[in-house]
């Protein structure tokens, strides 16, 4: 059924085939991919009264069994309660970071880059205004990314190019545009500037090619200001894909068949609501069947009447296939199939972890893509503060080192229990007194759990009221 969707979605002959598969993936996500099919579900015949077959009817459910995937994926890697810290040896350096991500509001922007890099990538846009940093989210369907090809890890360009009409353009204040025509519109981010092209009619067959001089904008970093994502190991086109594999892929024939079974039992009730009446008229001509006054079909054969309607049965095992093809398609994307209502009692951080693991696996693959994208932005934010001066909220920044090692502390996946938390801090006393473990170490360990924004001034704060030099609130 899938494949037979994928085929009403007409395919434009001026983009690749990756910008289609882009495009499907991205209905499915935002649960638009039935929008294709002409008919809505309960259109059983057509207007010469034909039967309508269901793969051409839009299904009156649908579960949003990807979107659920993805946002239960996302609230685990950067959600306000799992958001990782920006980690270095610098006192300075780690504020400075820590007030940029809340001026900018990073978790957001992360979150966001997560979502829309679902079905396969997504890219991170860097800039610097006036002294300030943004970020900026680019979905990727109409983005080529190029690479440097002594240093495979740094891109040379990324090119945005696709179709606008031309009233768009006129909207945007451009000149001498035809409002009825449409136009190619390209930009292109190097280490050096921002381009922009003078836009050209799609209708001409040639691509845009003159620079706009009044829109290019020189930021003259050095690098190129876009951090490309791709979402999880085994792109389509295999190790040279510049996509990662979707997210929820594995899960849109089950979620389909979720989608249309659920669609025939709701169908079925209302059907048992409003029953069919079937009368059987000996009168009538032999295979003749034509529709009575009211919700009946009369039709020849020794005169009879019944009701056609579903039974209480079939619905019962219609719900049971579905809560199967849901078990199926999640355990194929490592969703969380955990029931809240089996939950008994509070359960430990620790026992939930093991009880959503597959999830946890998912989230830990997305740590790893979305975390490096993460540490690429904060170098990025390193680089440019030895270019211009930056401001965080409202005040300057000095430059940063360039060789400044960075990294990320991830908190725990759940938040522990008062008996997670006794049992941690007794482990934690019993390495720290035997001298296995630093007090940096096991300040770090909790610091997510406590909030702790910065280990090494906790450290500071707790040697000196030891010491007996910083007095106690209340003394």
């Amino acid at each position: 059924m899938f494949s037979t969707l994928c085929g009403l979605v007409p395919m434009d002959g001026h983009y690749p085939q990756r910008t289609r598969r882009l495009g499907i993936l991205k209905q499915v996500l935002d649960g638009t991919l039935y929008d294709a099919l002409p008919f809505e579900f309960h259109e059983e015949r057509g207007a010469g009264g034909e039967y309508i077959p269901l793969r051409s009817r839009r299904p009156s459910v649908r579960y949003p069994l990807a979107r659920i995937v993805v946002d239960d994926s996302i609230s685990l890697v950067f959600s306000e309660g799992h958001f990782p810290t920006i980690d270095c040896d610098d006192r300075r350096v780690r504020a400075a970071f820590a007030d940029l991500a809340r001026e900018c509001a990073l978790n957001q922007v992360m979150m966001e880059a997560a979502l829309r890099g679902a079905i396969g990538s997504v890219a991170i846009l860097f800039r610097v205004l006036k002294g300030r940093v943004f970020f900026r989210v680019l979905e990727t369907p109409y983005l080529t990314p190029e690479w440097d090809a002594l240093a495979p890890d740094e891109l040379l360009h990324v090119t945005e190019l696709y179709k606008v009409p031309g009233r768009d353009l006129l909207a945007r204040g451009y000149e001498a545009i035809e409002p009825q025509v449409e136009y190619w519109f390209m930009r292109r981010w190097d280490r050096v500037e921002e381009s922009w092209f003078v836009p050209v009619p799609v209708a001409g067959g040639a691509r845009p090619r003159e620079r706009d001089a009044a829109r290019s904008v020189r930021h003259g970093l050095g690098f190129v200001p876009v951090v490309w994502v791709k979402n999880l190991p085994g792109g389509p086109d295999g190790v040279e894909s510049v996509d990662g594999a979707c997210t929820f892929r594995a899960a849109v024939e089950t979620n389909i068949e979720i989608d249309y079974q659920l669609s025939q039992a709701g169908r079925g009730l209302k059907y048992s609501s409003d029953p069919t009446l079937l009368i059987r008229e000996p009168a009538g001509m032999e295979g003749e069947m034509i529709r009575g006054g009211g919700n009946a079909l009369v039709v020849s054969e020794k005169g009879d009447a019944r009701l056609l309607e579903i039974g209480g049965t079939a619905s019962a095992a219609v719900i049971e296939y579905v809560r199967t093809l849901r078990e199926m398609a999640l355990e194929g994307v490592h969703g969380n199939r955990a029931n809240p209502d089996r939950l008994s009692a509070a359960q430990s951080g620790r026992a939930i972890e093991m009880m959503n693991q597959g999830l946890v696996w998912l989230a830990d693959n997305l740590r790893v893509s979305y975390g490096d994208a993460l540490l690429k932005l904060a170098r990025m934010v390193v680089r440019a503060s030895n270019l211009y001066p930056l401001r965080i909220l409202g005040q300057p920044i000095e430059p940063m080192p360039d060789a400044l090692r960075l990294g990320l502390i991830w908190p725990r996946w759940y938040a522990p229990t008062s008996e997670d938390r006794a049992r941690d801090a007794q482990t934690l006393r019993t390495l720290t007194e035997a001298g296995q473990l630093s007090r940096e170490t096991a300040v770090k360990t909790i610091a997510d759990i406590y909030d702790i924004e910065d280990v090494h001034a906790e450290i500071a704060r707790i040697t000196a009221e030891q010491a007996g030099t910083v007095p106690r609130e209340g003394a």
